[in-house]
């Protein structure tokens, strides 16, 4: 068994070694940074996947993994539910979820059809570097101070009062502001600090020893070192992929044609946390003091005196997603020339309709109450968590659902909703909606309108041990509550108003994804009603007071109608007009 390039890794305040060599400039460009989309849409709450020593567990378990792998570097899902005792859902589960958050998109498991993946399998050492990862505990929001203002945003009633304790999401939520939640920078700097702090297992994982002289003279060819892209990366790349080893002073300008020289894992090692200790410097020069204090972190993982003690606020980069925050009692309407980047957050949204009518690679929606989020087409994942009585449009790849009350879910997606956390009431559906570039922005994310398994949620555990919250014992195996279909007769389309009908014009002139038999019929019936009510009130032989009545009645069945189906939302956008 390979040891760890240190004697030890688990001291409660890490430190780089030291270095002769320079601390690297502090230009933004040149920073390494972690990469957040393994920590933000790759954790899986699957308690088998999570271990107290993930090197000494992994590495054994890589062997065997290598062992049985017909190639030897791809691991079919079939394998992975073998080696980890899971059942082949949670296998591909897990095939699904790393396809969603590889750094390569040039990778056959990312690039596979749906009906492929279990086929093409993991590279075994993505696969074991993002089972090391389970092991990450989230920043833990920080508790709000004034009890007032988060009383003036949410409704006075709720599903969620007097419902839980400590692990209640409303206290997450309604004690948090996107001002009191942990900024892109403090999340950031928490991410930078898990690796630092683990790196030497890490690079354990992926170094190899050489030949004739032992387990204990580790070293990384410039492949391996690539998978280390998985976690880190430099600068303000954006979606734009770039290879790691061009950052690297011992693999930069190598020989295309050469294989380039393994180099001893203790110098990677150095290297990196040179460049971890950096940018934690460059983030803590760039601190705001904030009125409420430093930071709250519950994570006994990492310090926070290591993941810098106050916030900063995002970076502009393109690699950082758009936010969307505090929107209120209004409509809001943003294309793709709208976003900085292919990422998207909706923070502490109420009352509101909001249309991001974009191709994204990754969207997240995180403490909205009554409201109406459509998102246009995204490629990689969505991730919904501690919202209430929230109505979301989405045609994505895959979705992720945690912690909700009350929600609606219209769903296009490739792969099956996941479920996890304390969700209560949630409903799917199938997709309802359209707007003129949709299936243009579906085809450049790569949504296929063929497969919708909206109707086929997986549920998984209720607590989610990667929140850095004392949970119960005992309950970590408890099933989350899955989602229930919208009954057929419930089911209508939304309409997204066209605004831009003369400068976005595409091809989309109807739902992309067919609708199952019972809510096609539904529809017809419900278009067939409609047309029979609006011929009979022509014809009708009413004298004009009696049809200022008629008319006066249906107006006020219709008001209540959209005040109790939540579609009084979408009259937010004729304000203006």
């Amino acid at each position: 068994m390979s040891e760890p390039i240190e004697a030890s890794t688990t001291s409660p305040s890490p430190s780089p070694s030291p270095s002769p060599s320079p601390t690297p400039a502090r230009d933004p460009t040149s920073l390494m940074h972690p990469r957040r989309e393994p920590f933000e849409h790759g954790l899986l709450p699957i308690p088998k996947l999570i271990f107290t020593d993930p090197t000494q567990t992994l590495i054994p378990l890589k062997r065997k993994l290598v062992e049985q792998s017909s190639t030897g570097q791809r691991i079919s899902a079939s394998a992975i539910a073998d080696a980890f005792q899971i059942s082949i859902d949670h296998a591909r589960l897990v095939l699904d979820t790393l396809a969603s958050i590889l750094h390569s998109e040039s990778d056959p498991l990312v690039r596979a059809k749906p009906s492929e993946i279990d086929d093409v399998g993991a590279d075994v050492h993505d696969l074991v570097l993002f089972l090391y990862i389970q092991s990450y505990k989230r920043l833990l929001p920080r508790t709000h101070k004034d009890s007032a203002s988060v009383a003036d945003v949410w409704p006075s009633t709720s599903a969620f009062d007097g419902y839980l304790s400590a692990l209640s999401p409303l206290q997450l939520v309604r004690s948090n502001s996107r001002r009191l939640m942990p900024s892109q920078a403090d999340e950031e700097a928490h991410q930078l600090s898990y690796l630092q702090k683990h790196l030497a297992n890490i690079l354990s994982l992926l170094a190899e020893p050489v030949e004739g002289e032992g387990e204990e003279s580790l070293v990384l060819t410039m492949e391996r070192f690539e998978h280390l892209g998985f976690l880190i990366q430099f600068g303000d790349k954006g979606t734009e992929e770039s290879h790691l080893s061009q950052a690297a002073p011992f693999f930069a300008n190598s020989d295309p044609d050469m294989p380039a020289v393994p180099v001893p894992a203790a110098q990677v090692h150095d290297w990196v946390l040179q460049n971890i200790a950096s940018t934690l410097e460059h983030i803590s020069e760039r601190n705001i003091p904030k009125d409420n204090g430093p930071t709250n972190v519950s994570d006994p993982d990492v310090a926070m005196t290591d993941a810098c003690a106050n916030s900063t606020k995002a970076s502009t980069s393109a690699r950082s997603p758009s936010f969307i925050e505090g929107i209120s009692k209004t409509s809001l309407v943003k294309q793709a020339f709208d976003l900085k980047g292919s990422s998207v957050k909706v923070l502490n949204s109420h009352d509101s309709v909001i249309y991001i009518l974009a191709p994204l690679r990754y969207a997240t929606v995180y403490g909205c109450s009554d409201a109406t989020i459509v998102l246009g087409a995204v490629g990689k994942a969505v991730r919904v968590e501690h919202c209430e009585r929230v109505h979301v449009v989405t045609a994505s790849k895959r979705v992720c659902i945690a912690n909700c009350r009350e929600c609606v879910f219209f769903l296009g997606v490739n792969q099956r909703p996941l479920m996890v956390g304390d969700n209560h009431k949630l409903q799917v559906a199938p997709y309802n909606t359209y707007y003129s570039q949709l299936e243009e922005h579906m085809s450049e994310v790569g949504i296929e309108a063929t497969i919708n398994r909206w109707d086929e949620p997986l549920a998984l555990g209720v607590v989610d041990p990667h929140d850095s919250l004392s949970h119960p014992a005992g309950i970590s195996d408890v099933q989350a509550e899955s989602a229930t279909r919208i009954d057929p007769d419930q089911f209508t389309n939304f309409l997204i108003p066209n605004w831009f009908a003369g400068e976005s014009a595409g091809s989309t002139k109807d739902n992309p994804f067919p609708l199952p038999d019972p809510y096609l019929a539904s529809q017809k019936r419900n278009q067939k009603n409609l047309g029979e009510v609006k011929q009979l009130l022509r014809e009708a032989p009413l004298e004009e007071n009696r049809k200022r009545e008629l008319t006066c009645a249906l107006h006020v069945y219709f008001k209540d109608w959209l005040y109790a189906s939540g579609n009084i939302r979408q009259l937010y956008c004729l304000q203006g007009d």
